[in-house]
């Protein structure tokens, strides 16, 4: 069984390795965009292992030692780059974050580690730790603007 969930693995950009084994990716879309930008003609192929909404994930409790969490974090529209490889915040996405939390510490097993991604683009970060209850260990900034945050959490003992 995998030891790693990524709840909304996208096209699984960060990952080293885009088809470890020790890990299991899920998405809620799948699919391959073709698109041209600026820079010329780019692809983006969206190929997760199961199908599901983060919001709902299909997992007993306590299941994972280690979760995934890197929601769409911008506003563009479906159909432009960044929505493509990124997905799109909607009306409603301060819930659909609240319940992915939720659901990413259901599924963590006890003292497991939450990895949590966020770009600040549009909405700070703050606002977006608002939306869980859970108290982050330590985090990151990084990128060009130092508007990417890796945050680790970690599941208390039951």
């Amino acid at each position: 069984m995998s030891t790693v969930l990524d709840v909304c693995c996208g096209s699984r950009m960060f990952w080293f390795d885009k088809s470890d084994a020790r890990a299991l990716f899920l998405d809620k879309r799948k699919e391959v965009c073709v698109i041209d930008t600026v820079q010329g003609r780019g692809s983006v192929v969206v190929d997760p292992d199961i199908l599901c909404d983060f919001r709902a994930l299909p997992f007993d409790d306590d299941s994972f030692p280690l979760v995934v969490f890197d929601p769409p974090h911008t506003f563009n529209g479906p159909n432009g780059w960044n929505g493509k490889k990124y997905g799109s915040l909607k009306a409603g996405w301060k819930e659909e974050i609240s319940h992915g939390f939720a659901e990413c510490f259901r599924v963590l097993a006890p003292l497991g580690t939450l990895v949590f991604k966020w770009n600040e683009h549009r909405v700070p970060v703050s606002t977006v730790l608002s939306l869980t209850t859970e108290k982050p260990l330590f985090g990151q900034r990084c990128g060009a603007t130092a508007k990417s945050h890796w945050i680790v959490f970690m599941k208390a003992a039951t």
